[in-house]
């Protein structure tokens, strides 16, 4: 099955990122000062961890919508790896005594501060308005497999994005690579939608 080869990369992103916390530690060993709040690892960590939280919570939406096993289990394992990360990058935080919030708006450490605006519940690019999430809970069958998958496709390419921000910008060795890991697990999460979406008669949003 196509599904299984990509559930298997995102277990494997899964185990590499189960270590985490051990691995913080030797980045914060004696002589290393911890990222400050504006840095882009603080800002990485406080964005994405609000970024997954919405993939979380579409994925459990979309598994009382269909009984449609593949759609399932690709929710199930993005509602289980997002929740994971979001809870290592907000306990980053924590460990580096700053803020889970930030009066900056959001990629401001990217420099892209007021790219999305917040409108209608958007906060980042990619993320679904407060109405897309209103809908997806009033969908069943097919037509709600369909906008989840045309939903979740645009909020991987707006967590690829910010991600790949992060290995280019972030200082933290596993924070780098856990945001390299999140580039590849959901690009390939955005090919397999995209082939779930063309099998149901439909494709990506523009």
């Amino acid at each position: 099955m196509r599904y299984a080869g990509v559930a298997v990369a995102v277990a494997g992103v899964l185990v590499a990122a189960g270590a985490v916390t051990y691995s913080v530690a030797e980045d914060d060993r004696p002589g290393t000062e911890p990222p400050a709040a504006d840095s882009a690892d603080a800002g990485f960590a406080r964005d994405m961890a609000v970024h997954h939280q919405q993939a979380v919570e579409m994925a459990y939406v979309v598994r009382d919508r269909t009984d449609d096993e593949d759609v399932r289990r690709l929710a199930y394992d993005i509602a289980q790896t997002q929740a994971n990360q979001r809870g290592m990058m907000l306990g980053w935080l924590d460990l580096w005594g700053l803020p889970k919030v930030s009066s900056d708006g959001p990629m401001s450490w990217m420099g892209m501060a007021g790219m999305a605006g917040g409108e209608d519940g958007a906060l980042m690019p990619g993320m679904a308005t407060d109405a897309e999430m209103k809908k997806l809970g009033t969908l069943n069958g097919k037509q709600a497999e369909v906008f989840f998958l045309q939903l979740m496709t645009d909020h991987h390419k707006g967590g690829v994005h910010m991600a790949q921000g992060c290995v280019e910008k972030c200082t933290v060795g596993v924070e780098k690579r856990l945001a390299q890991g999140m580039v590849e697990a959901q690009e390939s999460e955005i090919l397999l939608m995209t082939d779930m979406l063309k099998e149901r008669g439909a494709a990506p949003r523009p």
